[in-house]
């Protein structure tokens, strides 16, 4: 069994049923493998997880942005809930340490997967929804979610507006794999974005795509330092 004490601080909410816990960072594979019955695993949770997320992001959005018409709204919900964003804030909080894996899962690296942490913070909020109410739920995604939202925007849309300035100026662009650190199942890539002869920016991933995205919001700072308009 887990101690949740660390996490609990963390997350400023201390459960009245900690088995919700165990529930929530339970992967299916665990399950499966003792042939547990009686432990569901985190799926069920991380369900109703995502449908209280939407909600709970799209109420505040609603509320905080009036000015956005309907597309934009969406967009910005896109991308605070994207996969990068959750599994960024579930490595933050050490989610992964409290997963309850099968060996084989646990090592091809599920615990550090960017899908299975990103479904590890929907469980979570699941869990806090059923054990605290909306009320709980709601200042957690406010806490660790709801902040930086222009930063997280702008990761999102990276790639979207790198491509778009490349275009505007008619510079080719290029992305290149520089090198890939790691075992098989928990890898590390290293890659390089090309804009012209003007741009040379890198970023780092455990996904190629993430490496990418990386490297083109680096190159989106040097072009906002250069003063070169977007």
């Amino acid at each position: 069994m887990n101690n949740y004490d660390e996490l609990e601080k963390k997350i400023g909410y201390k459960f009245k049923d900690v088995s919700h816990l165990d529930i929530a960072f339970t992967h299916k594979s665990y399950a499966n493998e003792l042939m547990i019955k009686s432990r569901e695993s985190y799926e069920r949770y991380e369900f109703l997880g995502d449908a209280i997320l939407e909600f709970l992001v799209s109420r505040f959005l609603f509320d905080e942005y009036k000015e956005k018409a309907e597309g934009e709204l969406t967009k910005l919900r896109a991308s605070l809930v994207c996969e990068f964003t959750l599994s960024k804030i579930s490595r933050e909080l050490k989610l992964g340490q409290y997963g309850f894996f099968s060996k084989g899962e646990k090592l091809s690296g599920g615990s550090n997967r960017d899908s299975i942490l990103c479904d590890m913070f929907e469980s979570l909020l699941g869990a806090i929804y059923i054990d605290g109410g909306l009320d709980e739920a709601d200042r957690f995604v406010r806490t660790f979610l709801l902040t930086d939202i222009e930063h997280k925007k702008l990761f999102y849309d990276s790639k979207t507006r790198l491509q778009e300035y490349a275009q505007k100026n008619s510079y080719k662009i290029s992305y290149n794999l520089l090198n890939e650190e790691g075992p098989e199942h928990d890898k590390t890539f290293y890659v390089e974005v090309l804009v012209g002869d003007k741009i040379n920016a890198n970023g780092k991933g455990h996904s190629r795509k993430t490496a990418e995205q990386t490297a083109a919001f680096n190159a989106l700072k040097e072009i906002n330092d250069l003063k070169i308009i977007l």
